[in-house]
């Protein structure tokens, strides 16, 4: 027996390694799957999970477009503390003698157009005797201001030179959270800088910086300087207006606010067009609809907001509306939400005539405003 597996023994065992590599070279001779198959349909997951190496692209087409600014302001200030003791001016009055001093500060704007129009931020510019623009290319020039919206903070400057650099528009209502960001602008006047992170969120309001908000949120870093900025996404495109920080420190902690290109478009279109922001108005203030309120009004589950006050003349009073009516809806659309119901005001266009769904006293009535022309807001008076 065991000379048997002697004399056998190595061509059997020869044969099985042959057998072995024959059907791992050929399966399909032995019924398996053919490995050029699995291969050709095996997914090619390296190419889909890998992000660019690099936003290098994104920063050559976007940074020409962004400028630096430079503002400066003469402020009258007397040559002497003396002159500002009050026992002093109750003497002498304000007829000292002053001293003339230039403030300079730092910001950021965006060339929209070849035609040399900037958006920027309306706090860059508010106040400016002189707005001296610098390309990224070395050219310098002084700008003059087609128009501000103080109400969201932008600000459209005009420059004439040739062969200006523009940006590419992107889609601000398209954005993730998660999307790659990249914040470019002037921080702290070291020259242009450019920083990266992502969409932290979309449609932030309420945070007190302005009458219309609808931020963009942002991790990458905006620092003092930035304001008036791009926010670009990762092929170079616009979507954002740099405009805030929440920091304790004064520097960036990974909370920055852009405003949406899109908006940032139609305010500049109507400072253009018209030199000022065209927005519809009702002349009412309005208060949530909290729970209590709406169990003594019988509104417990429906949507509303209670008319805290109005302007006297205004078109919510010549239409009848009443201080304590609860608006439930405004032109068809659901009044929830006091600030978003003023918003859909102020896309309507003056003269228009909207349906206002009102509670009063226990029952509904259906009253028809005229809308009117939002007047500015009162300027901010400053100190001499």
């Amino acid at each position: 027996m065991l000379k048997a597996l002697r004399f056998f023994g190595w061509p059997l065992l020869a044969g099985v390694l042959i057998a072995m590599l024959i059907i791992q070279r050929f399966p399909e001779l032995v019924g398996l799957p053919s490995l050029d198959v699995n291969l050709q349909q095996a997914p090619q997951t390296s190419a889909v999970v890998q992000g660019p190496v690099t936003y290098a692209d994104a920063v050559v087409v976007a940074a020409p477009a962004v400028v630096n600014l430079y503002t400066t302001k003469v402020i009258n200030k007397p040559a002497h503390p003396l002159f500002e003791d009050p026992q002093f001016r109750r003497y002498f009055g304000d007829n000292g003698p002053k001293q003339r001093r230039m403030e300079s500060s730092l910001g950021s704007g965006v060339i929209m157009s070849p035609e040399g129009y900037i958006l920027t931020n309306n706090h860059v510019t508010t106040g400016a005797d002189q707005i001296v623009v610098a390309l990224r290319d070395g050219r310098e020039t002084l700008a003059r201001v087609v128009g501000s919206d103080p109400e969201t903070d932008l600000a459209v400057l005009k420059i004439d030179l040739k062969n200006l650099p523009s940006i590419t528009l992107g889609r601000s209502d398209g954005l993730r959270v998660g999307d790659v960001a990249l914040a470019i602008g002037n921080p702290f006047g070291v020259g242009q800088t450019v920083t990266m992170g992502i969409i932290s969120a979309t449609g932030r309001n309420q945070l007190g910086l302005n009458s219309y908000e609808d931020f963009i949120q942002t991790d990458a870093a905006i620092n003092p300087g930035n304001s008036g900025g791009a926010l670009v996404d990762a092929n170079g495109n616009l979507t954002g207006i740099n405009t805030a920080i929440f920091s304790k420190s004064g520097g960036s902690q990974g909370i920055g606010f852009a405003i949406p290109v899109k908006l940032a478009m139609e305010v500049m279109k109507s400072i253009i067009e018209h030199g000022q922001v065209i927005r519809g108005w009702l002349g009412i203030e309005v208060q949530p609809l909290t729970k209590e309120l709406a169990e003594s009004f019988g509104l417990t589950g429906r949507p509303g907001i209670v008319v805290a006050g109005i302007f006297r003349d205004g078109p919510a009073q010549k239409a009848g509306l009443q201080l304590g009516d609860v608006i439930l809806s405004i032109d068809g659309e659901p009044a929830g939400d006091g600030r978003k119901s003023m918003n859909q005001v102020a896309r309507i266009k003056p003269t228009d005539k909207v349906a206002i769904q009102v509670m009063r006293n226990g029952r509904e009535i259906k009253l028809i405003a005229e809308i009117g022309l939002r007047p500015p807001p009162a300027p901010v008076k400053e100190e001499e």
